[in-house]
C-alpha cells in the first residue's frame, strides 16, 4: 500500500468532498492532524473492508494457536468418532 499522506483538520474542513475522493481514487490513507498531533485517519471502504477481515483471520489464528498451546485438541479421527455417535444419537 502507499504511504499515507497528512492533512490538518482545518484543510478537511475546507476541502472534505476533494479529499474524500482522492483517498477512495488511490486508496492512500489520510491523516488527520489537530493542531500538529495526529488525530484519525480516512481510509477508502475496500481498503477498511480488507483489513478488518485480515484482523478477523489473526483472531481466529491466534485462538487455534492458543487451543494448541492449552492442549484443547483432540485427533480428526477421535472428534469425527464423536460427531457420528451423537448424529446416530
Amino acid at each position: 500500500m502507499p504511504a499515507e499522506k497528512t492533512r490538518s483538520l482545518s484543510e478537511l474542513r475546507e476541502h472534505t468532498a476533494d479529499l474524500v475522493r482522492g483517498v477512495a481514487a488511490d486508496r492512500r490513507p489520510l491523516v488527520i492532524t489537530d493542531e500538529g498531533a495526529a488525530k484519525v485517519v480516512l481510509q477508502d471502504l475496500e481498503s477498511y473492508r480488507e483489513t478488518q477481515e485480515t484482523l478477523a483471520l489473526l483472531q481466529i489464528l491466534a485462538l487455534g494457536n492458543e487451543s494448541l498451546e492449552g492442549k484443547r485438541w483432540k485427533p480428526a479421527r477421535e472428534a469425527f468418532a464423536e460427531i457420528r455417535s451423537r448424529l446416530e444419537g
